[in-house]
């Protein structure tokens, strides 16, 4: 399916979503029901850059797709028959790579650097004890489906991650990345018909030894 990238990235953004409104600690600023005094509920989970984030004023997690690879290990993987008669065009398998990077008003909050490493801590928590997307956590059209994503942090040099930054033209911010994988987009094109095999013909014949006579 052709919306396997978006929904894995809705998917992904849900669970955080779910998990950072669940946190007593963390709940007054991302879950909009919380009763707490003091609580603002208004810190958003987006799959928004960074960059978005600054020039809308957000304050919250940003889930960002910022890479898009081919997944070379899986390419050799073999076709799959959806009917005897009729054999499925291989689907394309990718590995995203997603930067995390949680964004507070530091203008306006005084403890805005300890929120965000609190923040950052609950997605390493999460995803340390919840690093497979099946089942219940897939959404929309991955809903139902049998299919699996696995979800990885990525020890990036900070060289890497500052190219990041430098290509959105803002300031360095505290983030982490993470590769999830393996997404497959499936192919368009119709499955191809092919003849099933639907009996197997035993040969018997004679061994000769060589240098017999």
């Amino acid at each position: 399916m052709k919306s396997a990238l978006r929904d894995c990235s809705n998917s992904l953004r849900a669970m955080l979503e779910q998990e950072l409104r669940d946190d007593v600690d963390l709940s007054p600023f991302f879950d909009p029901t919380d009763t707490s005094p003091g609580a603002i509920g208004t810190f958003v989970v987006s799959l928004n850059n960074p960059e978005e984030f600054s020039e809308n004023e957000l304050e919250g997690l940003s889930i960002w797709l910022y890479l898009v690879e081919r997944d070379a290990e899986m390419l050799n993987l073999p076709a799959q028959r959806r009917t005897p008669d009729r054999l499925l065009s291989k689907p394309l398998p990718l590995r995203l790579h997603y930067l995390m990077a949680p964004r507070v008003d530091h203008r306006t909050r005084a403890q805005a650097g300890e929120l965000e490493q609190l923040i950052l801590g609950k997605v390493l928590q999460v995803l340390h004890d919840t690093p497979r997307l099946a089942g219940p956590l897939l959404l929309d059209a991955l809903a139902g489906s049998d299919l699996e994503f696995f979800v990885r942090l990525e020890p990036l040099p900070l060289e890497n991650i500052t190219r990041v930054w430098d290509a959105l033209d803002v300031p360095y911010q505290l983030c982490i990345s993470y590769e999830v994988t393996m997404v497959p987009i499936e192919s368009d094109v119709q499955p191809l018909p092919v003849t099933p095999v639907d009996s197997l013909l035993a040969e018997i014949g004679i061994a000769r030894r060589v240098g017999a006579i």
